[in-house]
């Protein structure tokens, strides 16, 4: 009460008044001003209302509770993870003290504007600003419809393994998988060295590079909407995760708006997350988020205001504290030094795996396409191609498993179909799968022109003025053969007449791909009406280019020649293919649409679940269905790398004989 005393005008209560201690008893002139004007007076208490909103606001800053500069990765994790979060009471800081005991992970729960995500955003950013990439490791996975683990991404956070915006389940079940992994080699690895957990192995082990891992999932309740084996899969895994963790060094934070309703984790795998954080939520989450009889979260009233609770939830171990608060700016400003601290200190990290379910997918974070593009192989690669069944990329695949990929092996039905509406996402597919089948490819050495170029596009529209496609053909003009719906009669026939002129010599020339943009709109390849599925058409006999396209859709991947085709719905292509044909498209990309065309595609009514920027690949050969995000279109800037990467194939010539390849 004396320090209290020094900075304050204290009042002392004396015969029915207050009297100010300092002055004493004596009165004090006053004058009172008079009242402002109507205008005046309106507008004044108009602000004083506007002002009034934010009256009971408390905010404490983050830079009170941030690390100096010089202190910056400076911590040690071997032993526990340990960060403030905000002020409890006038000078103590509340501190995440994770690893030690049974503290091992951690419950966060609070109602929209309770300040969840900012207490997300201090953790993550106070975390990596006291520990470096060699002590934490961060696993982000958000499946709110924002973006709020986005700017981990843009700033390419050293800290962070994975960062995934927007996520769908598959994804999230496949970095639970992950970890998983990571757990179980790190128990083989304590085996090894005879120890217990991280810290005796990082003492055994003075040099070895082995930091803590905390996984940060919001909304994490998403896991459970359906009952299917991604559910069941993620509950065992989360399971294990907080079961086993703790020797491993690897810690679960998981925040949620809510924990009641059907859809959330067992009780048995909260019961084992000791440190639990209340936000203002209602009656019936306060007693889930703690205890059935500590309901303290309930009485929470302001945004950022918070109980820390290590001990189960119990009443005595609860902690008001108010979360720091770190506005976009700052986080960012933050963000820009921890990056430009990791430039200093090494200059090069692993890159984090970023998975944004807003956006379509990006080609140019596809590491074997941009290595093959700008690497284009040599005269014996190019051969060698010849050999191994070329590859074309579709888009991100929706798990931690590279880019969703078709092959094209010379065998039946090895052609691929993308059927749906949205026609940019079937633009960035068909894009994608012509430049890196372009830089796979090339002319026929001995300097005679081929009757068929190795790529043929057929736009549906006149080529000279498809705006679609006027990037790609500008910068592969020499390389692929482009044809309006007036030209697609000739071309089939010439195409068809290759594949005959393959079949007759015996030869395995290099593949030929033929590229349909919008089949709908080229009614020469249509079926006949007569056309019930079942009759094969004689390749002598063929002459009309629905026939052709039919023998070609047959007969031409045996021997090197593969279609790739968009059509917009299920209805055109029933009436332009026959069952026949479409059973020669082993590999269907198919976009959202109805349950009963997605049943009658891919034998699933799985694409009537599909959002934005999702599809799903099937494979009749291997039985799977993968889901993934589809390519954008090509953008200016993706084009001018690719005009400066990809260089027109020097002329080759051919060996003697396939032995000598084979040999090589």
């Amino acid at each position: 009460m004396a320090q209290l005393e020094t900075g304050a005008q204290a009042l002392e209560w004396r015969d029915g008044r207050f009297v100010n201690v300092g002055l004493g008893p004596k009165p004090l002139p006053l004058a009172i001003d008079a009242l402002p004007q109507g205008p005046q007076l309106a507008s004044l208490v108009r602000k004083m209302g506007d002002l009034s909103k934010n009256v009971r606001r408390v905010e404490v800053p983050f830079h009170r509770i941030a690390p100096a500069e010089d202190a910056y990765w400076t911590c040690d994790s071997r032993s526990a993870i340990d960060v403030p979060l905000g002020r409890a009471g006038a000078t103590k800081l509340q501190y995440l003290r994770l690893g030690q005991g049974t503290s091992q992970h951690v419950l966060i729960s609070g109602k929209t504007g309770s300040g969840k995500s900012t207490l997300m955003h201090v953790i993550v950013t106070d975390v990596c600003l006291r520990y470096s990439p060699d002590e934490i490791e961060l696993y982000l996975v958000d499946f709110k419809k924002g973006v709020e683990f986005k700017t981990y991404a843009t700033h390419r956070l050293p800290h962070a393994r994975v960062v995934a915006v927007e996520s769908d389940r598959e994804f999230g079940t496949s970095v639970l998988e992950r970890l998983d992994a990571v757990l179980e080699e790190r128990g083989e690895l304590f085996r090894q060295f005879g120890v217990q957990d991280i810290a005796a192995f990082r003492n055994e082990s003075a040099g070895a590079r082995l930091p803590r891992i905390l996984l940060i999932v919001d909304e994490f309740q998403e896991f459970f909407v359906e009952d299917d084996r991604y559910s069941q899969t993620a509950a065992l895994l989360l399971d294990r995760l907080v079961r086993q963790g703790r020797a491993f060094g690897i810690h679960v934070l998981l925040g949620s708006q809510t924990l009641g309703g059907a859809y959330s984790l067992a009780r048995t795998t909260i019961g084992q997350m000791a440190v639990r954080i209340a936000l203002q939520c209602s009656e019936s989450d306060a007693h889930l988020i703690l205890s059935e009889d500590n309901a303290a979260a309930r009485l929470l009233t302001r945004p950022g205001e918070a109980i820390y609770n290590d001990a189960n939830g119990r009443f005595e171990g609860n902690s008001p504290f108010q979360v720091a608060w770190l506005d976009d700016d700052e986080r960012d400003e933050f963000l820009g030094r921890i990056t430009r601290l990791a430039v200093e200190r090494d200059g090069r990290w692993r890159q984090a795996i970023v998975f944004e379910g807003n956006v379509p997918a990006d080609p140019a974070r596809n590491t074997a396409f941009c290595d093959l593009v700008e690497a284009p192989p040599s005269g014996q690669a190019t051969r060698r191609q010849e050999l191994v069944a070329p590859v074309a990329w579709l888009g991100e695949a929706v798990a931690i498993t590279g880019p969703t990929a078709v092959a094209f092996s010379r065998r039946s039905g090895a052609n691929v179909l993308i059927v749906g509406q949205e026609a940019d996402a079937a633009l960035g597919m068909l894009a994608s799968c012509l430049v890196a089948l372009a830089a796979q490819t090339r002319e026929r050495g001995d300097g005679a022109d081929p009757a068929v170029s190795r790529l043929v596009l057929l736009t549906g529209r006149p080529a000279a003025g498809d705006e679609r496609w006027a990037g790609i053909l500008q910068l592969l003009a020499d390389r692929v053969q482009a044809a309006g719906s007036e030209e697609a009669g000739g071309v089939i026939a010439d195409v068809a007449a290759e594949v005959d002129r393959r079949h007759d010599a015996r030869v395995a020339d290099q593949p030929l791909f033929v590229f349909v943009d919008d089949l709908a709109r080229f009614r020469d390849l249509r079926k006949s009406d007569d056309d019930y599925g079942f009759a094969t058409v004689d390749r002598e006999k063929a002459s009309s280019p629905a026939q052709l396209w039919a023998h070609i859709l047959r007969e031409g991947p045996a021997v090197g020649v593969h279609v790739i085709a968009w059509c917009d719905s299920y209805n055109n292509v029933d009436r332009w293919m026959s069952r026949q044909s479409l059973k020669e498209f082993e590999m269907r990309a198919v976009l959202q649409m109805s349950a009963a065309d997605s049943s009658n595609l891919i034998d699933s009514p799985a694409a009537s679940r599909l959002g934005v920027n999702r599809a799903l690949l099937y494979s009749d050969e291997r039985g799977t269905i993968e889901k993934f995000r589809p390519y954008a279109p090509p953008a200016e800037e993706w084009l001018n790398w690719l005009k400066a990467q990809l260089a027109p194939p020097e002329e080759l010539s051919e060996p003697a004989d396939i032995n000598a390849w084979l040999v090589t």
